[in-house]
């Protein structure tokens, strides 16, 4: 990853004294945000508004420590304001350039009863706020002085008005039935437009982004980042005495391994909590808020290479993982002009190693790399696919990834973390800062959402972190889910970071023969246009030899030609779970892709600025003349755009669109 930076920071003020009781304000640079701050009681409070429309009331701010307490007998002594306005360049994400202005306040906090005084650090852009808390140091000498400390709870909190409705994933614990230990991982099911006041699925709250719909004034999503091994992943607690509040991993994670609270050198700082609003989806599909306020951790050792990648394991399964079956799909990739082939699990004892150098071999003669799985291992799951203790220490990483770069091979798939404890978050971050030293990227599964990591580590691609499509394969359940997830994630898991959905799949029905088991039930269409809603730079495209003959010419010319990078990401049109339409830049083309998320077909305009006045490209699907719409037939034909940009566009049920010039 290439990042540039251009960044200056104005000091407004000095300190100011602040006075007990009394409220202090800051607005975005654009003065549609509003955030306001209060002391009363000794409670430290802070509310928002957007468009003179309340986002949050009055939700509390503080921590309790193991070496003072945060959250009650509080004061705002004094205050500093600054703004921030920093231009970067990023790789692998929804834009490559990104422009970050915002105003800032640091709120400098007495408490009663801590040992260190506390700053809470808040930046307002436009559609964004972000904080954190600062926790003073000392330059004293003394033996005695503290010198680190644990964070026994966050009182962070989120009240929202009473009409507001979710969009969330329920957090599940260790403890829960899950695959031999693998949970959490990310991988419940979301509801759609529940009501705040309905107890989450496992009791444990929410996984990291919850979308909510702010009755009528617009939406709001809230997240974190700048989660390292600097402290646990977070989530959000059930909805209690009018509000969410942050929560820490359950003991259960990690097999029960570490602790559930995080620690911290002083002086020291938590992760960024981050909330994205505004009157429509547009701010929530195109903010760049996990990336603007987190820096690299290291240098990239090379120009990673973004691409596709063919995976025989999605319908082929465990039987797949052989040589001559690997050779396939390599040569599939050859065929398409495909960048990766990914071997999936058991390939050390299906294959062999010795062998799996002749595969990389051989893939490289035919111009692709291999991408390997491997199970994260370790005390933390018990799941039996192997390579094992190839990832849990330093001394087996360095062993291992010194032959995956002997042998070529340029990217690796983790697999099975189970939790979000500081301990797990480690070992993420130790993978990725070796795998760098030897030229691999890496794609996490089985795991926890990324936060920030796409910049904080520039060998990073994707993780999984949601209930992905080999699901779709599992159960014909999920199959008929597939809209409406692939309609979800736009506006809340994949707006925050890369995700690895794990492929547009190719095959009609879910098995080799492409005749047999429970049939796919969106489009061609959908599916093609899944590859460019569906954001991370190394992008799965589940084909199999047959399909070679089976997919009509032009389906074929998208496939090999679909970028998986872009320079700029625009909301066109949608709803959680039912439309998304979005517009993706690369270079200089544009790329407008949308999937139908429910079974009725649906005909709407569209406003498409960027093609007015032109005669476009345009994707689709045509209906079945029994009615049954069982797997429409693609279609490409043109379409005119007026001069004002506006184009009617009609999907058929569980369809797709693009729209581009050619």
């Amino acid at each position: 990853m290439t990042t540039r930076f251009i960044y200056t920071l104005f000091i407004l003020t000095g300190a100011v004294t602040f006075s007990k009781g009394e409220t202090k304000t800051i607005y975005s640079p654009d003065s549609k945000t509003k955030v306001t701050f209060s002391d009363t009681n000794g409670n430290l409070t802070y509310s928002i508004t957007y468009d003179d429309k309340t986002i949050l009331e009055p939700s509390r701010l503080g921590l309790i420590t193991d070496i003072g307490n945060y959250s009650e007998g509080l004061s705002i002594a004094n205050y500093n304001e600054s703004h921030i306005d920093n231009q970067y360049n990023m790789r692998g994400t929804k834009a490559s350039t990104s422009h970050y202005e915002a105003n800032i306040i640091k709120l400098d906090i007495k408490s009663k009863e801590a040992l260190r005084d506390m700053i809470v650090e808040f930046q307002v852009s436009n559609n964004d706020v972000a904080y954190r808390y600062h926790i003073k140091g000392t330059t004293s000498n003394d033996k005695d002085e503290p010198r680190r400390t644990t964070i026994l709870k966050e009182l962070s909190s989120f009240h929202f008005p009473s009409t507001t409705t979710t969009f969330l994933c329920p957090q599940i614990d260790g403890n829960h039935k899950g695959w031999m230990s693998t949970k959490p991982s990310y991988e419940e099911e979301y509801k759609a437009d529940a009501p705040m006041d309905v107890k989450s699925q496992y009791g444990k709250g929410y996984t990291f982004p919850c979308l909510f719909k702010v009755g009528d004034t617009g939406w709001a999503l809230i997240s974190e980042t700048g989660v390292g091994s600097n402290y646990c992943g977070s989530h959000l607690s059930d909805y209690k005495d009018e509000a969410y509040t942050i929560a820490y991993p359950d003991d259960t994670e990690f097999h029960g391994l570490g602790s559930s609270t995080p620690a911290i050198n002083l002086p020291g700082s938590t992760p960024w909590r981050t909330i994205t609003f505004g009157n429509t989806l547009k701010p929530i599909v195109e903010t760049t808020i996990s990336y603007d306020v987190v820096e690299p951790m290291y240098k990239a050792r090379e120009e990673y290479r973004p691409g596709r990648y063919t995976w025989s394991w999605l319908i082929w399964q465990d039987n797949s993982i052989n040589y001559n079956d690997q050779k396939e799909f390599i040569d599939v990739a050859s065929a398409m002009g495909f960048e990766y082939c990914l071997v999936d699990n058991w390939w050390d004892q299906q294959i062999g190693r010795d062998k799996i150098a002749e595969l990389s071999k051989y893939a490289q003669s035919k111009g692709v790399s291999l991408m390997l799985w491997y199970n994260s291992n370790g005390y933390a799951n018990d799941a039996p696919q192997t390579p094992q203790d190839c990832m849990s220490t330093s001394v087996q990483r360095e062993r291992e990834m010194s032959w995956l770069e002997e042998i070529g091979v340029k990217g690796i798939k983790v697999d099975f973390f189970a939790g979000d404890k500081q301990q797990t978050m480690q070992l993420y971050e130790d993978i990725l800062s070796d795998a760098n030293r030897h030229g691999l990227q890496v794609v996490f599964h089985g795991c926890t959402l990324p936060r920030g990591w796409e910049k904080m580590y520039p060998n990073f691609v994707a993780s999984e972190a949601v209930l992905a499509s080999e699901n779709v394969y599992f159960s014909e359940h999920h199959a008929k889910q597939e809209g409406f997830e692939l309609t979800m994630h736009p506006f809340c898991r994949n707006t925050v970071a890369s995700m690895d959905w794990g492929g547009s799949i190719m095959n009609h029905y879910l098995s080799k023969d492409n005749k047999s088991r429970h049939r796919r039930y969106t489009s061609d269409t959908f599916e093609m246009a899944s590859a460019i809603i569906n954001q991370t730079s190394i992008q799965c495209i589940c084909m199999q030899k047959s399909n070679l003959e089976e997919l009509q010419a032009f389906e074929l010319d998208f496939l090999k030609n679909v970028p998986t990078t872009w320079d700029e990401t625009k909301f066109i049109e949608g709803y959680p779970g039912k439309l998304a339409i979005l517009a993706r830049r690369h270079g200089e083309k544009w790329y407008i892709a949308g999937l139908n998320g429910e079974a009725t077909a649906k005909t709407l305009v569209i406003n498409l600025p960027m093609f007015a006045g032109k005669t476009v490209a345009y994707y689709t699907d045509v209906a079945s003349k029994n009615g049954s719409n069982e797997h429409p037939n693609p279609t490409k034909n043109t379409i005119k755009v007026d001069k004002k940009g506006n184009v009617k566009i009609t999907f058929q049920g569980f369809g797709g669109i693009i729209i581009t010039e050619e």
